[in-house]
């Protein structure tokens, strides 16, 4: 086993830890200790003496135990979606966010959200993240129309996203305008939360994450020719523009899942990729799932930080990614002026 498969071991590692530590964390403390047997008492097979108390053990299984599975489930995503992005653009300054892909996302489902009624809970449930997947597909084309005549410059494919975004968020402040009663659903949307999280949005996203990330590493060889260019990829006989449809669709699909149900989280898919990609190279046979991971690692902690920061209050969990985001953006920006 080479250097780098172990580094994807150690991450992995990293994240059983890392949802260990979070569940012991919050505004009511519950030791660690008493957390992990809390959680092996669940398990078959295995039991220990109830030490804790019964409300020690609703407040890990089932108040944080959903929200740290769904906040895993999320990062996820957005890094692989992030790791898609940067691979067909070959730009380290591409993410869902950036590009405008997750605010399209975010307008799907605050479309779904006027127009749907909250009592049907069913319909709203299918209506939102397919409302989302249209508008993450929407706001796609839309990025690559605005800059299909330079569609090799990567940079003009970014600002593209840029204007793509401000468009959407001038869309989303007038949804929120015309919403009404349903004010806090749409705001909700626009600042990314885990607030409500649930073990059904963990049986919602799971299958979205296996499929997007199936369909993204199958063509772990085509990113990997893409990011010698376009016009080597297709002297070797690769079919560019195919590639290129599959892999950002499924990324969107990722994407849209993912705030369809979460909300706008921001520059998850720009830091993780980014970061993974200094640890383990550019190979993405091995950058695919070891972002796929440290993106969990990341979301989770961020989510921990947002419910534990304030111990009266639940941060937007958008928030703390941006904090974190931004000044990394600015720094990638001008790396490469």
């Amino acid at each position: 086993m080479n250097k780098k498969k172990y580094l994807l071991l150690l991450i992995g590692l990293v994240l059983i830890i890392s949802i260990l530590v979070t569940l012991s964390l919050g505004s009511v403390h519950v030791p660690f200790g008493l957390t992990v047997k809390i959680i092996l008492n669940e398990l078959p097979l295995l039991e220990f003496e109830q030490v804790w108390l019964a409300t020690q053990e609703s407040i890990v299984l089932d108040l944080r135990l959903p929200r740290v599975f769904v906040a895993v489930l999320v990062g996820a995503m957005l890094a692989t979606a992030g790791v898609a992005f940067q691979g067909v653009l070959r730009n380290p300054l591409a993410d869902p966010y950036i590009l405008g892909i997750s605010s399209g996302a975010a307008v799907g489902a605050a479309a779904a959200i006027l127009l749907v009624s909250t009592a049907n809970t069913l319909l709203a449930r299918i209506a939102v993240p397919l409302f989302a997947f249209t508008g993450a597909l929407v706001s796609m084309v839309l990025v690559f129309a605005l800059a299909w005549r330079r569609k090799r410059d990567t940079v003009t494919m970014i600002l593209a996203g840029v204007v793509i975004q401000s468009f959407l968020g001038a869309l989303l402040s007038f949804a929120v305008t015309i919403s009404g009663n349903k004010l806090r659903s749409i705001v909700f949307w626009m600042m990314g939360s885990l607030v409500s999280a649930s073990w059904l949005d963990f049986l919602f996203l799971l299958p979205y994450l296996v499929i997007g990330f199936v369909l993204i590493f199958a063509y772990h060889r085509n990113l990997n020719i893409l990011s010698l260019g376009e016009q080597a990829a297709e002297h070797l006989g690769m079919n560019v523009e195919r590639i290129k449809i599959i892999v950002l669709v499924a990324a969107s699909l990722l994407t849209a899942s993912a705030v369809s149900v979460v909300g706008i989280i921001g520059f998850v898919g720009l830091i993780v990729p980014h970061m993974v990609r200094l640890i383990v190279g550019p190979g993405h046979k091995i950058l695919i799932p070891a972002s796929c991971l440290a993106g969990a690692v990341f979301l989770l902690w961020s989510d921990t930080i947002a419910r534990t920061i304030i111990p009266t209050m639940d941060i937007p969990i958008g928030v703390i990614t941006a904090l974190a985001g931004a000044p990394f953006f600015g720094y990638l920006l001008k790396k490469r002026v």
